[in-house]
C-alpha cells in the first residue's frame, strides 16, 4: 500500500508510458485512409495530421496536393505492414491503369503521444520507371504470401534490420554479400521483372552487383514489422542518378523470401 504522494509519483511515471504507446490498428487505419484517398484523388480526405505534417515524395518535399495524390487512381492492390516502435507503416500500392498506372511505396509516421501523422514518405513509379510495368507487378504481387507468421518463423527487429543493411549494402561493400541471409526459395520483384520460376531453389541472388566499390544508397528510413517478416526501406540509391527507392524484404524462419523494389532514376 502507498502513501498518496508515492502513488501520484508511481502514477506520473506510468500514465506517460501508456500515453506515448502506439496504436497498431490506428497505424493501419491511416493507411487505409490513405489508400482511400489517392483512390478519390482527394487529400483532404485524411483526417489526423500533425499541425507540421510534411509530405515527401521521392526523397522531395512538396504540398500534398502537388503530386500524386491529386490524381484518382485505380488501386488493384495495397498492403501495409505497422511498426509500433517507431509508430510507422508502410503500404505498397498498384495501380495498373493502363490510362495513368503507378506503383507506390508509402511510410506514414506517427507522433505516439496524439497518433496524428507528421510525415508522409512516397516513393512514386510510373511509366519511365526502373523497369516499370505495373501490370507484371500486380501479377507477381498477387501470386506472393505476405502474410503474418507463426511465431516460430518471425525473426526479431534486429535481425530483420540487419539483413536489409546487408542487402543494401552489396552496392558498396562486397564482404556484404556473405552478410545477407540468402534462403531459397526466394523471389525479387524488381519494377515489373521478376526472378521467380516456381521452383524450389529460386533465388534472390540473381543480379545482385558484381561491382562491389559503387556509390551507397544512403539516407536510410526503415518500417519493420516482425509478424509478417518484412523490413521496408526508403532510400537514395546514389549510384543510379541519385534515384529515390524503396526496398521491402520479408524473411520467413531467418531466411530471405522475397524482395520488392522501386526505383525512380532522376531525369
Amino acid at each position: 500500500m502507498c502513501g498518496l504522494y508515492t502513488c501520484l509519483i508511481a502514477l506520473a511515471a506510468v500514465f506517460p508510458a501508456v500515453l506515448a504507446e502506439c496504436n497498431r490498428t490506428h497505424l493501419f487505419e491511416w493507411a487505409h485512409n490513405f489508400v482511400d484517398a489517392q483512390a478519390l484523388g482527394f487529400a483532404g480526405y485524411l483526417d489526423g495530421a500533425s499541425d507540421d505534417f510534411v509530405y515527401q515524395e521521392n526523397n522531395k518535399t512538396m504540398d500534398l496536393t502537388a503530386g500524386v495524390m491529386r490524381k484518382m487512381l485505380k488501386i488493384d492492390h495495397n498492403r501495409t505492414i505497422a511498426d509500433s516502435v517507431t509508430c510507422s507503416s508502410y503500404t505498397e500500392i498498384i495501380s495498373a491503369d493502363a490510362a495513368q498506372p503507378y506503383v507506390i511505396g508509402a511510410q506514414i509516421h506517427h507522433n505516439p503521444s496524439d497518433m496524428k501523422a507528421y510525415l508522409v514518405d512516397s516513393i512514386v513509379s510510373t511509366t519511365g520507371s526502373w523497369l516499370f510495368n505495373a501490370t507484371q507487378t500486380l501479377h507477381y504481387a498477387l501470386q506472393e504470401n505476405w502474410g503474418v507468421l507463426p511465431e516460430n518463423k518471425r525473426d526479431t527487429r534486429t535481425t530483420l534490420k540487419n539483413a536489409a543493411d546487408a542487402y543494401l549494402n552489396i552496392w558498396s561493400n562486397k564482404s556484404a554479400i556473405d552478410a545477407v541471409p540468402w534462403g531459397t526459395p526466394c523471389a525479387r520483384l524488381e519494377g515489373g521483372a521478376y526472378t521467380g520460376k516456381g521452383e524450389p531453389n529460386d533465388s534472390c541472388k540473381v543480379g545482385i552487383p558484381t561491382n562491389n566499390n559503387q556509390a551507397p544508397n544512403s539516407h536510410r528510413r526503415y518500417v519493420i514489422d516482425e509478424t509478417v517478416g518484412s523490413a521496408s526501406v526508403l532510400c537514395i540509391f546514389e549510384h543510379l542518378q541519385m534515384a529515390p527507392d524503396s526496398h521491402e524484404f520479408r524473411l520467413e524462419g531467418g531466411k530471405l523470401r522475397y524482395v520488392h523494389t522501386i526505383t525512380v532514376p532522376q531525369k
